[in-house]
């Protein structure tokens, strides 16, 4: 290829996409990673790297300040959400891409970066010297009450330590007064095997089995059990699951499902019942390959997805219900596998409103909240900040002259409906119709500011609280109409229906084959 191709050909960039290429075609969690990528995979498994604790993203070919960290260096000095950074160390972003920013973001701890910004509200750039630090991401990022006797806390990742944040966090609400747990595992895509089974080994008993791996190399095959003390094997938790709660996330919820010790909420989970190892290349890189698949106490396995049996175009398919097998929980509670771990008592998330989706999209919510915290120095504390009447009238006056259309699914039907009469020649015969309609669907959507005001009005609550109260304050404006929460709250709050949840004769969602199913 180097010596008869017509144009230059750079020799790594085509061996790297032959061996991505032919780990893609096993999984997608088979990787190789290369010498320049190993700084990323190490803060993946430790959660710790050196930089200014931000996100910062590109949009608009604007590069922008999604979010700063409480107590690290880019929130001590001053940096906001909002700020638009012009350089880093007097280098012009305008042409970076968001994976040059970031590294010209991190560095060594204790070194110096130099940013300049600008902020709304302020004529003039401002500079702003910010020390890199060793940041350490949260496994878990919040833990607090929700009332007096329910303690509350978010797990997030599975990196080192994570076993250690959460029994801290345990501690800490039952010094807080928590009789009863909910236990917040939505999004959390996985991590370290073992940290899965240091936190299933808090709420079931030292010695009982947490998880077994089984692959092709018979020797490595492994069931790790609960070596510890446990934190509390009798205080009532309910865990709330989504159908982005993935791996260790799915190891953790379905152990407490198999013991009969939490009541799942919320959505079946991914399905990933896959186990990766690395193995050390030349050239300081490392290969990433799925050695095992994972089972759980019942015995099931919760892989959803066979990669091993691919049709002949190249689609992979799920495990269908009718293959799916039926096990038992310690108490004889029936669950299947094949497919996540189903809940026991389902929630369906909140589908948003296709205005509040452009809102989004367009940072309109994100916008006006930069200029909220620019004009309001200060706001009540988070769980009691509610925007009035008048403040939202003045966030749609806001959104006067900006782009904010968009297309309903009653349009697109029409549209296509149009599109076929015109091929069939019937156009004539029901264009008044059509017409009639399409102003009818125009006209409702014309008050979607008004008619999705509650929805649009909380997350723009949470954005702003954000603003003074971080990560920690956008959490708890969610309390109040969080359905998932809720319905934890209501099942922890009824000890009658919480023991018939556990019990085999209760009708948990779980109990049945195609609970949940995964869209």
């Amino acid at each position: 290829m180097n010596t008869y191709y017509v144009d230059e050909v750079p020799p790594a960039k085509l061996v790297k996409t032959g061996i991505d290429a032919m780990l893609k075609s096993l999984d997608p969690y088979t990787n190789y990673i290369p010498e320049d990528d190993i700084e990323d995979f190490r803060t993946l498994t430790t959660g710790q790297y050196g930089g200014i604790g931000a996100v910062v993203i590109k949009r608009g070919g604007k590069t922008v300040v999604q979010a700063a960290y409480e107590g690290y260096p880019a929130q001590k000095a001053g940096l906001l959400p909002g700020d638009e950074i012009m350089t880093i160390n007097g280098v012009n972003v305008d042409k970076k891409n968001n994976g040059d920013i970031s590294k010209l973001l991190k560095g060594q701890a204790n070194s110096l970066v130099k940013l300049m910004v600008t902020r709304y509200g302020q004529d003039a750039p401002v500079e702003i010297n910010i020390t890199r630090d060793k940041i350490q991401v949260d496994n878990v990022p919040y833990y607090g009450m929700l009332t007096n006797d329910i303690g509350y806390f978010q797990l997030a990742g599975f990196t080192v330590d994570a076993g250690k944040e959460v029994r801290m966090a345990l501690t800490k609400l039952k010094e807080q007064g928590a009789k009863k747990i909910v236990f917040d595992i939505r999004d959390n895509p996985g991590g370290l095997l073992n940290e899965s089974v240091n936190i299933s080994n808090l709420f079931v008993d030292k010695g009982l089995d947490i998880v077994s791996t089984k692959g092709k190399v018979t020797e490595w095959n492994k069931t790790y059990k609960a070596l510890d003390v446990p934190f509390d094997t009798q205080i009532p938790v309910a865990i709330i699951t989504s159908n982005r709660s993935a791996s260790a996330s799915e190891i953790v919820s379905g152990v407490l499902q198999d013991y009969d010790r939490a009541v799942v909420i919320g959505e079946r989970t991914f399905g990933k019942g896959l186990v990766q190892a690395t193995r050390p290349l030349s050239y300081n890189s490392q290969l990433k390959v799925t050695t095992a698949k994972y089972y759980i106490p019942s015995g099931r396995c919760i892989q959803e997805i066979d990669y091993a049996h691919r049709a002949d175009d190249g689609t992979l398919g799920k495990v269908p219900d009718s293959l799916r097998t039926a096990f038992k929980t310690q108490a004889g509670r029936t669950v299947y596998d094949g497919g996540g771990v189903a809940p026991d008592v389902e929630v369906q998330d909140r589908e948003i409103a296709d205005i509040t989706r452009v809102l989004l999209q367009k940072s309109y919510l994100f916008d006006y909240a930069t200029r909220y915290r620019a004009e309001h120095p200060t706001i009540v504390p988070a769980r009691q900040f509610k925007l009035a009447d008048a403040e939202y009238q003045k966030f749609v006056d806001f959104l006067k002259g900006k782009d904010i259309s968009y297309s309903t699914d009653a349009e697109k039907s029409l549209a296509d409906l149009t599109k076929k009469v015109k091929e069939e020649k019937h156009y004539d015969d029901v264009k008044t119709e059509l017409e009639a309609m399409r102003r009818k669907v125009s006209t409702n959507k014309s008050n979607d500011l008004t008619r999705f005001k509650p929805e649009i009005k909380d997350l723009l609550e949470q954005e702003i609280v954000s603003r003074y109260y971080f990560q920690k304050g956008q959490i708890e404006a969610t309390f109040d109409d969080d359905p998932n929460i809720l319905m934890a709250m209501s099942v922890l709050n009824d000890p009658n229906r919480y023991a018939a949840l556990l019990r085999p004769s209760g009708r948990a969602a779980s109990s049945t084959k195609g609970a949940g199913t995964n869209k």
